[in-house]
């Protein structure tokens, strides 16, 4: 905050169970003049939620997974494990539990959902005209068009960070200025290898990650470079630039998190640890900085910095999601849709490592004949009859 009278920044959390919420609440508790949680969302981890709930005293507690029963008892032992003076929040629960708390009044609310059913979240915080901080980034390939006729100029603001590098990157110059945004990727923990190589990867190498463990989904992601895939698309839509001017690079340390190159020739990096802690600071309180949220790179050591092109051969993700991005309306939606459900199968063994993204691409290749695919005047049940229908269509082919 620039004014140190300024009242604290009200942050509702989505997922503060997860991976980018639980980091979210670590920067919340070392910052507590800064910010006020209003709410927190969970899944089914009802015993972290309540003691996070308990904590930063939410007044709003939420649960996808529970009843109110089951969530009031949680709190209630939490509460009593604590040793916390009394504490009876309201609460939410059900399916839609957290976009009912999104379409709260808030100043910011953080998407740290998992998955392609942060999409009405988004929707409901956007509608309400809170600032957004996006780090599910399914919800805007998806549903793209929705989220952006929606979000009203600043109101987006990127979490993932390779995005939020982008971001602060592009303060450099004017739109008129980028040549091209260069999104940077660890390569996996199969970086090097040649395709023949990757067919009898199993699912705990798979989630070997070399720098990070974001969770099954995202981990997995990682390791086909679907999440790189992804996140070529949610540069074009954040940022307004063209496929063909969005490049993907890999640097295995993953110290540069992306970099905007300039028309006179100059590129500008982000770099910094291989973590979230600043891209989600920068989200919670944009544009300004927290001092001290991560420790910066350490200069007075010999280090070295590697680049290498992307083998699309072996890794085939970031060619077929440029194709559905260049499709637009609903074809990414059906992307995202299979490849969930290809994980899935993957690490209950019912298809190889391989099998992941060549499935997706027969789904994508089915959904041409679908009627469906030519919409373009999207509507959240266009999104989400893709998404069931992908849905489907990918588990057919992995139980076949």
């Amino acid at each position: 905050m620039t004014d140190a009278t300024a009242r604290p920044r009200r942050v509702i959390l989505l997922g503060s169970t997860g991976s980018i919420g639980t980091q979210a609440v670590d920067v919340i508790r070392r910052n507590p003049d800064r910010f006020e949680v209003l709410g927190l969302s969970a899944g089914g981890n009802l015993g972290l939620v309540a003691r996070q709930a308990v904590e930063l005293r939410a007044p709003v507690v939420a649960a996808a997974e529970a009843t109110d029963e089951q969530l009031a008892r949680a709190i209630a032992s939490a509460a009593d494990q604590a040793g916390s003076a009394a504490y009876d929040p309201e609460l939410i629960t059900g399916p839609h539990a957290s976009t009912a708390l999104a379409g709260r009044p808030a100043d910011v609310v953080l998407n740290g959902i998992t998955g392609a059913i942060a999409l009405e979240p988004t929707l409901a915080a956007l509608r309400a005209g809170t600032t957004l901080a996006l780090a599910n980034k399914e919800s805007l390939i998806i549903g793209g068009p929705l989220v952006k006729a929606l979000a009203t100029p600043g109101q987006l603001v990127p979490v993932d960070s390779e995005h939020s590098a982008i971001a602060q990157c592009l303060r450099s110059g004017s739109a008129g200025e980028v040549r091209r945004l260069v999104v940077t990727a660890s390569g996996g923990p199969f970086r090097g290898r040649p395709r023949a190589d990757l067919a009898d990867v199993t699912p705990a190498q798979a989630l070997a990650h070399p720098n990070f463990s974001m969770g099954r989904v995202i981990t997995t992601n990682s390791a086909t470079l679907v999440n790189k895939g992804l996140e070529v698309i949610e540069a074009h839509l954040l940022f307004d630039i063209p496929f063909d001017r969005i490049e993907v690079v890999v640097h295995p340390q993953q110290l540069i998190h992306s970099m905007v190159e300039f028309v006179d020739g100059s590129t500008i990096a982000q770099a910094g640890p291989p973590r979230m802690l600043v891209p989600i600071a920068l989200g919670l309180t944009w544009p300004e900085r927290i001092p001290d949220v991560d420790v910066p790179v350490d200069w007075t050591k010999a280090q070295t910095w590697e680049f290498e092109p992307l083998d699309d051969e072996a890794f085939p993700a970031v060619a077929l999601a440029r194709r559905v991005g260049e499709a637009g309306g609903t074809w990414p939606a059906v992307y995202n849709a299979a490849n969930e459900v290809c994980v899935d199968a993957f690490h209950e063994g019912r298809i190889g490592f391989l099998g992941i993204v060549d499935t997706v691409a027969q789904v994508v290749d089915a959904y041409a004949a679908e009627p469906a695919s030519r919409v373009r005047d999207l509507t959240l049940d266009d999104v989400l009859a893709a998404d069931a229908w992908a849905r489907a269509a990918a588990r057919a082919r992995v139980a076949a």
